[in-house]
């Protein structure tokens, strides 16, 4: 018979899972050594939290669920904060923790804290295996993530399972593409009332969400913009669902100069929100005063207040009922929203004499290819890149919107080129971000994945230092570094290139992009222009 660790090891093998990240321990390296023999690699991070969000991304990128482990305790501790990321970004994950002894449950003991009490608000659904439930538990765990809402699953172990035999067990189904599917189709009276509304409207308008980007609806969606000709606007997780090239892009939502955006959908006498997740934004925050069509698959979570017209199902299905309706013809000017699109990337690049965020994003998306993949952290610079990076498709661009967590730019990036080992990958994190997960650049070497981290240094938290401002306060907490600061060399055997105007940027992206492997870029950036492109807080306090 096989051990525990080895029937559940070949189960996620089944499931087509290549990665599970984290931290190993005692009890874990029964698991360990059933992976040296399996097509299951354990990657080795330096934080557990950076196991989680690269178990995010893993997720977004192949479809299957993403896999990491914590130990006992701290392990699990540390690890929570990157599932927490994965329940509010909508990414289905496996969350595995070793627990104490069965036996010591009920005692006083190290490291012993209650994981279920621990994952219980932060995840889908919670369970311990066993000898006897491994099969149903962990095809039930899969399950559960895959399944719209998509999310995190956690799984605690008890720590003498490892090495115990268990009874030869049935192979899983490998396809877990079969769990996002399962919606109900919209129905036919919903479908029609929103032909009505859009017959009745004059200047409708569509915004884009986190949900459309798990249906496969991106042709469907392009092919019902053209042929209605309504402008779009997007959520920043749904970023390249529209090519900013289109002559109906109309921006992003409360990322870089939102106020230009709210021009065109301040006009809009109806909203057709498709797959629009308010985990990113709520509705009440930006929307006109029109009448909404919530298309997704859960209703819309909104004020009672609003006119709100619901089609819950299917959001593929929906849109391929909503080609053919007939071609309505609105009052929408493609001269005035194409201009209003140049406006808004020209003053997303103002004429500034110091080497700026703006800069080194530009020439980043110059040097990048096309399809080359840029995943980002979280901070001031993050609402610039939301509304000036061109995605080109969904999926070039990764960020964190609905958990927000600071640090995530660096796994994330890993992670991406683990997955899509064939495409360029490079990270724009801040310095505050780069903090939190230098050790990284040891798991960057570690595992030979050849992506550019560009750090963009300006020696505060500024997001936070424009926000104390605001409010009439003096700096205070938020300064990095002083003035003495001078750039590593390297990071555990990642070279640093140091740019500090834009032709000395440029040369070091374009060797680090040479070299095929790890590379540091540090960008010393004049932050002042933040300010002005970051016009109002955003929702909550970040």
């Amino acid at each position: 018979m096989k051990t525990f660790a080895e029937a559940f090891i070949q189960m996620l093998d089944d499931f087509g899972i290549r990665y599970i990240f984290g931290i190993p321990s005692g009890p874990w390296t029964p698991f360990m050594e059933a992976m040296r023999q399996s097509n299951v690699e354990f990657v080795l991070v330096s934080n557990e939290a950076s196991a989680g969000f690269m178990a995010d991304v893993c997720a977004r990128l192949t479809g299957k669920p993403g896999v990491c482990y914590g130990t006992f305790g701290p392990g699990a501790t540390n690890l929570s904060t990157g599932i927490a990321n994965a329940l509010l970004d909508r990414s289905p994950v496996l969350a595995l923790t070793s627990q104490v002894p069965t036996a010591m449950r009920t005692r006083v003991t190290q490291m012993k804290i209650d994981h279920q009490a621990l994952f219980e608000p932060i995840s889908k659904w919670t369970a311990e295996l066993s000898v006897d439930n491994l099969s149903e538990t962990v095809v039930k765990a899969v399950d559960i993530a895959c399944q719209e809402v998509p999310g995190p699953v956690h799984l605690g172990i008890p720590s003498e399972l490892g090495e115990m035999p268990v009874p030869d067990c049935e192979s899983v189904v490998s396809d877990t593409t079969g769990h996002q599917r399962q919606v109900a189709a919209s129905t036919t009276e919903s479908i029609q009332r929103v032909e009505q509304l859009m017959r009745s409207a004059r200047k409708p308008i569509i915004a884009l969400g986190l949900s459309a980007t798990r249906a496969d609806v991106e042709t469907v969606v392009n092919q019902f913009v053209e042929k209605q000709g309504i402008p779009v606007i997007l959520t920043p997780m749904a970023k390249g669902m529209i090519s900013e090239e289109s002559p109906y892009y109309a921006g992003v939502l409360f990322h870089a100069l939102s106020d230009q955006v709210a021009q065109t959908h301040g006009d809009a006498d109806l909203v057709i929100a498709i797959g629009y997740d308010v985990v990113e934004f709520n509705y009440e925050e930006w929307l006109p005063d029109a009448p909404i069509v919530h298309i997704d698959t859960v209703p819309a979570d909104i004020d009672s207040s609003y006119e709100v017209y619901e089609v819950i199902g299917d959001i593929r299905q929906t849109l391929e009922a909503m080609l053919c309706f007939p071609q309505f013809g609105y009052d929408w000017c493609l001269e005035e929203l194409e201009d209003r699109k140049k406006r808004l990337f020209a003053n997303l690049s103002p004429d500034t004499p110091n080497f700026s965020p703006h800069h080194a994003l530009n020439i980043l998306r110059e040097v990048l290819p096309d399809d080359g993949i840029m995943t980002c952290d979280v901070g001031a610079h993050t609402h610039l890149i939301g509304q000036l990076w061109k995605t080109y498709r969904w999926g070039n661009q990764i960020m964190t919107n609905g958990g927000s967590s600071m640090g995530f730019g660096i796994p994330a990036a890993i992670a991406a080129k683990l997955c899509c080992p064939d495409r360029q990958v490079a990270c724009v994190t801040g310095d505050g971000g780069f903090l939190m997960m230098a050790g990284e650049m040891a798991t960057a070497i570690n595992l030979g994945t050849p992506v550019v981290f560009v750090v963009l240094t300006d020696q505060n938290l500024q997001l936070i230092k424009i926000k104390q401002e605001r409010k009439g306060f003096p700096q205070y907490g938020t300064r990095l570094f002083d003035d003495t600061y001078s750039p590593a060399h390297t990071y555990f055997g990642v070279p640093v290139l140091v740019a500090t105007d834009e032709e000395t940027y440029r040369s070091a992206l374009i060797k680090a992009f040479g070299m095929n492997a790890p590379v540091i870029v540090e960008a010393f950036v004049d932050p002042a222009e933040y300010d002005d492109l970051i016009l109002k807080p955003h929702r909550v306090e970040e």
